[in-house]
């Protein structure tokens, strides 16, 4: 992993993300029904489809903070209280088996061992870029077995989220949908 602390100088982009533990990278309008970002955005990380960031806060959700990829969009800005990073080499490691590991709680107790006691600040993990990335991520070798299995779970995210819309459309209409 290599971080990011590319700054978006030159208003490459103006939309400002957020990090929902449940909705991945998201449009902080829509996440919140309205922009918290400053309005100098020049300032924040510029971060492009494929990277990943994690995001300090935590939640009942996501008790050591979330990692997630930039998927729904081409681009977009990111507060610098964000770990931003992008994979260091492809060929070696699959984003889509990274992006289900950060999915999992396998990552905790590396954070939880650096993280100091005490060190929460209303909800957000004193973790400094430096330790977040001495923690270790397990994967297999063969970049191949990680293909298979990122794209497993992939799939099996993408039922499962098929299969809750179902379910919402069944509780908004109060009859069997789709």
């Amino acid at each position: 992993m290599k971080r990011i602390t590319r700054k978006n100088e030159n208003m490459e982009s103006s939309l400002p993300l957020t990090i929902s533990a449940q909705y991945g990278l998201i449009d902080q309008n829509e996440f919140f029904d309205k922009r918290i970002a400053s309005s100098d955005i020049s300032e924040y990380y510029l971060v492009r489809k494929g990277e990943f960031a994690y995001n300090k806060s935590t939640s009942n959700d996501a008790p050591w903070g979330a990692i997630k990829r930039l998927d729904r969009y081409e681009k977009g800005v990111l507060s610098t209280l964000y770990i931003v990073f992008r994979i260091l080499d492809e060929s070696r490691t699959d984003s889509n088996y990274i992006a289900t590991y950060y999915d999992t709680n396998l990552w905790h107790g590396d954070v939880q061992a650096i993280a100091a006691e005490g060190a929460r600040n209303h909800g957000l993990l004193n973790i400094a870029p430096d330790d977040f990335f001495k923690t270790t991520v397990l994967m297999p070798q063969d970049v191949n077995e990680q293909r298979l299995i990122g794209r497993y779970f992939t799939k099996l995210n993408d039922l499962i989220t098929l299969h809750q819309r179902k379910l919402k459309y069944i509780d908004l209409y109060g009859k069997r949908g789709i």
